[in-house]
């Protein structure tokens, strides 16, 4: 049976008599990755060089596409895992489609970057990473620390070409952190998993100045136009002034080095006046 080592948030399996790569120990050669932000970091420490196989989800960086799938986070394969003889498979717990992981915020995505670093043997790499990555927050802090703070609802999810089901990120995910980096302050009360279900009624109440829609639509002849979606709640600042940003972006929901490409994304949508745009 394969031994468990925790890692935060994530949590690591080893095959049978492997374990955390140390001095004394040979690095793991053959490792599994079960979520697509795992398989980012491990790309950003160098280590992906090493990765025979990946989740359902992952798509960066592009040599994913010729890696073996295990299946995503609530379905892994284990036999084809077996198959694939792994020294390391690093996943996290189970959580929904749209999320890659639960961690609640931005500290403990750099806790994660730390512990795979010394998983794999790249602990240099790994606090090189970290450290470009927090240089990169804090160069989108210092553009947006004296602007205004227009208030923010983030449409994590919800039901394609309507606004049911809908899912917002709230305070005290790391999705609301980066808002606030971006110089914005997210509308949705906090809640324990950092994520709430809110109804448009709720919606009305907030009234955002900012809506910013993560829904991955389709495209072709059946996609959706997120901005006639929205036009449902005439009556939001954010649809009547023109603020509705619809997103696709694949980085955008991933908690690894790619949190400082969000946050200056962000940045840019809320306050396009600091980088050279007009004010919305």
């Amino acid at each position: 049976m394969m031994r468990r080592i925790h890692i935060f948030a994530l949590t690591a399996f080893l095959a049978p008599g492997a374990s955390c790569a140390s001095s004394a120990q040979p690095l793991p050669q053959r490792i599994i990755s079960v979520s697509p932000n795992v398989t980012e970091i491990l790309y950003g420490i160098g280590a992906f060089d090493r990765v025979v196989a990946v989740s359902d989800y992952c798509t960066y960086p592009p040599a994913v596409q010729n890696l073996p799938r295990v299946g995503g986070w609530e379905n892994s394969n284990l036999e084809k895992i077996a198959a694939l003889r792994p020294d390391l498979v690093i996943l996290t717990d189970a959580q929904a489609p749209f999320l890659e992981d639960k961690l609640r915020d931005l500290a403990d995505i750099f806790v994660s970057i730390d512990e795979i670093g010394r998983a794999t043997g790249t602990q240099a790499r790994a606090a090189d990473l970290a450290r470009r990555t927090r240089a990169s927050l804090d160069n989108t802090r210092a553009l947006t620390r004296n602007l205004p703070r227009p208030s923010v609802l983030f449409v994590v999810d919800r039901t394609p070409g309507t606004l049911r089901d809908m899912t917002v990120a709230a305070q005290g995910s790391f999705l609301a952190d980066l808002i606030d980096i971006a110089g914005g302050r997210i509308t949705a009360a906090p809640a324990k998993s950092g994520y709430l279900n809110v109804s448009k009624d709720a919606i009305l109440t907030l009234d955002p100045e900012v809506i910013i829609d993560l829904v991955h639509w389709s495209k072709g002849r059946f996609a959706e136009h997120p901005e006639l979606v929205w036009h449902d709640l005439p009556e939001l600042r954010a649809v009547r002034e023109g603020r509705l940003c619809p997103l696709r972006d694949e980085f955008l929901p991933h908690a690894s080095q790619f949190v400082a490409d969000t946050a200056k994304l962000l940045a840019k949508l809320i306050h396009p006046e600091a980088f050279g745009g007009g004010t919305k």
